[in-house]
């Protein structure tokens, strides 16, 4: 460490940041899952953990709200290539079941693929799982970076355990409520779904930036007392019409319980911030508001217990997305760790 220094070029080590740190000495604990079996419009986001591994080599490490950013113990787990494999292999088998559907052929036809997808995810689960329990149990806080947004499950999971209860603070453009989305019970599509039918210790589940959904989608947010949905359409009229961002902030975060778990789609900020991810849409927030809502949540009174950075996806000309997903990650895992170690908390 006595050789570091922040100031100098980034030297790319496999880290994320190309920080020293390993992940023995971790605080934050990030764990990259290149999945994205599961994508329904285009795929391309298994490959964001490598590309946001690259891009935030040029990331200064400098930040005007943590003092000695640089300092927070950042490390990461190193790229499972049994994943990439196992992707290659039933993305595949996914797109000819997507291919199906679109020609009008009955899931019930595919039935053998769909399950075969669905055994794979639950696998895929698993392993999440069972290496955030492993790095939890060793005193560090776990950040998941997609792939798509199918992955953090296990995490979700694996941080819960830590307490009785808590809740989610869901930025996206999508519900994600979606049950079983085109046959697969673990779609990117299904993920707050599942997370609030299978993790029981989930009290809250606070969505932001919200603006594509199904009706079905809807009828659950209207009805499940857990949901709060402070769609696009909301979150801009109160903009037009006076109400500040940062009181806005303030209802978003006292929808919350004591423990939050924080879930990223990339796709929840404007698509000119990600316009390779793997559904885009219109409307969005910028980065400094999220930023602003992210340092009002680490400052407050509540504990941030875990995070995941989903669905960036490289373009083929430039590494825009991966440069703002890297951003964005270095913003979670700092914050994250400045939260936690706030006078009178502690890891």
């Amino acid at each position: 460490m006595t050789i570091f220094n922040p100031n100098d070029p980034g030297m790319a080590n496999g880290n994320y940041f190309a920080l020293p740190y390993s992940l023995e000495e971790s605080e934050i604990a990030l764990i990259s899952v290149p999945w994205d079996v599961t994508t329904s419009y285009r795929a391309g986001t298994h490959k964001g953990p490598e590309a946001i591994i690259d891009a935030s080599v040029q990331v200064d490490l400098y930040d005007l709200n943590i003092h000695d950013a640089w300092k927070t113990k950042i490390g990461t787990l190193p790229v499972d290539k049994a994943i990439l494999k196992e992707n290659k292999k039933y993305r595949k088998i996914a797109e000819s079941v997507i291919e199906g559907l679109e020609q009008g052929i009955e899931i019930s036809l595919m039935e053998e693929s769909v399950s075969k997808i669905n055994e794979a995810s639950i696998k895929l689960n698993d392993k999440v799982y069972e290496s955030c329990k492993s790095l939890i149990r060793q005193g560090k806080i776990t950040g998941i970076v997609g792939g798509d947004h199918s992955v953090p499950l296990g995490n979700i999971r694996a941080a819960g355990e830590t307490c009785e209860e808590f809740g989610i603070l869901h930025i996206d453009a999508h519900a994600d409520l979606r049950r079983a989305y085109e046959g697969f019970t673990y779609s990117h599509a299904s993920i707050m779904y599942n997370a609030l039918n299978e993790v029981n210790q989930i009290s809250q589940l606070t969505q932001v930036g919200i603006r594509d959904f199904c009706e079905d989608e809807a009828e659950i947010i209207n009805t499940d007392p857990r949901i709060r949905c402070f769609t696009d359409i909301e979150l801009r009229g109160n903009i037009f019409e006076g109400k500040s961002w940062k009181r806005q902030c303030e209802e978003i975060l006292a929808t919350l319980p004591q423990n939050v778990y924080i879930s990223f789609d990339i796709d929840g900020l404007s698509p000119e911030l990600c316009p390779n991810t793997g559904t885009p849409v219109p409307g969005g927030l910028s980065f400094r508001e999220v930023d602003y809502l992210l340092h009002m949540l680490a400052l407050s009174n509540k504990k941030i217990i875990g995070f995941d950075l989903c669905e960036v996806a490289p373009g083929t000309k430039d590494e825009w997305d991966a440069n703002v997903g890297a951003r964005l990650l270095y913003k979670l895992a700092l914050y994250t760790n400045l939260n936690n170690n706030k006078p009178g908390t502690a890891l």
